[in-house]
């Protein structure tokens, strides 16, 4: 009788434990904030930003189930930053719970992505600028990314349903042919990619006020990393290759861009600096002259004429054209045997 009670203990105490492993915190707040169409947002409804920082009280939670599917989106991390989370917390775990939101999540993706292999900002909400093909601040790259472990096991993917692999395969190949297509062709030679694009004719577009049709530098280099990373066809070398040498082309020395806190706030400038190699964020899409884009929707060719809040409330510079440049391209040029 005792030997059987000790073993009843022990049993529980095993469960209790096991229990305790299989939970995780920012997994569980996840699952309750995904909508039901399995994407999630990056604000709820009443505009407050997701924040899985903060605790899940009653008045949160609220405003949580009061948020509809129109806050869907791959904005701003949001979707692929949470079927990540869950992945890996799933491989930790082994919380069925965690693998089954993922998968949901990919089914989000999934679903969103046009027959033209794009992907909107936002889904099923396609008001303003939302449903445009949308390369600003990574979105369409970070929601292939993910297609892409799922469809090749990698980065802890493996665990995914096999029907949702093949789905994600045939997802990633239009995704990398919209890619193609969309790349900025100058005089007969491609150049580097816009922000976003019209849904339809695939031409590009702009979005918010300061945010005109022109070339983007910064989503431009997230996407070559996405081309390097697929098998070296002949037709993603050109457009590989084709990029670098507009990078190259197009660098602005002599300048620095830097961002110092005056009381509190952020303050951007430009000034030279002999030893610095910088890219303007934005280029025209015609003359490669870099623009500025400010609020009441004209376009600037100098700097110094946009308007104050714009100039320190946006990031007009930056220098991740150099690394790719000179460290990722030879790499990759060296393991699939490319001519530089």
């Amino acid at each position: 009788m005792i030997k059987f009670k000790i073993s009843v203990i022990a049993a529980s105490f095993i469960t209790a434990t096991f229990s305790a492993q299989i939970k995780d915190t920012l997994a569980e707040k996840m699952l309750v904030y995904q909508l039901p169409n399995g994407g999630w947002g990056k604000q709820l409804d009443d505009k407050s930003v997701v924040d899985y920082n903060l605790p899940i009280d009653k008045k949160l939670l609220s405003k949580i189930k009061a948020t509809g599917d129109d806050h869907a989106t791959i904005d701003n991390n949001a979707t692929s930053r949470e079927i990540n989370a869950l992945i890996k917390s799933y491989k930790t775990t082994n919380n069925p719970e965690y693998l089954k939101s993922a998968e949901k999540g990919i089914n989000y993706l999934l679903s969103m992505q046009y027959k033209n292999g794009g992907f909107p900002q936002y889904y099923p909400n396609s008001g303003m600028y939302r449903k445009q093909i949308t390369y600003n601040d990574n979105a369409m790259i970070n929601a292939l990314t993910v297609l892409y472990n799922v469809a090749e096991g990698k980065n802890d993917f493996d665990v995914v349903d096999s029907k949702l692999k093949e789905k994600s395969k045939t997802a990633v190949q239009k995704g990398i042919d919209c890619i193609l297509k969309t790349q900025v062709v100058q005089k007969d030679t491609p150049s580097i990619w816009g922000d976003q694009y019209n849904e339809i004719t695939m031409q590009p577009d702009k979005a918010r006020a300061f945010e005109p049709i022109s070339l983007a530098t910064g989503e431009s280099v997230n996407i070559v990393k996405f081309l390097m990373m697929q098998t070296a066809t002949p037709e993603i070398q050109k457009s590989i290759k084709s990029a670098i040498k507009w990078f190259k082309d197009n660098k602005i020395e002599g300048y620095s861009y830097n961002i110092t806190k005056q009381n509190g706030k952020a303050v951007r400038t430009l000034a030279e600096d002999k030893n610095s190699v910088i890219w303007a964020r934005f280029y025209d899409i015609n003359t490669n002259k870099p623009l500025f884009g400010d609020r009441d929707g004209s376009v600037k060719y100098n700097y110094n004429d946009v308007s104050e809040e714009r100039r320190n409330g946006y990031s007009w510079f930056g220098d991740t054209p150099d690394k790719l440049i000179n460290k990722e391209f030879p790499k990759w040029a060296q393991k699939n045997g490319v001519m530089l």
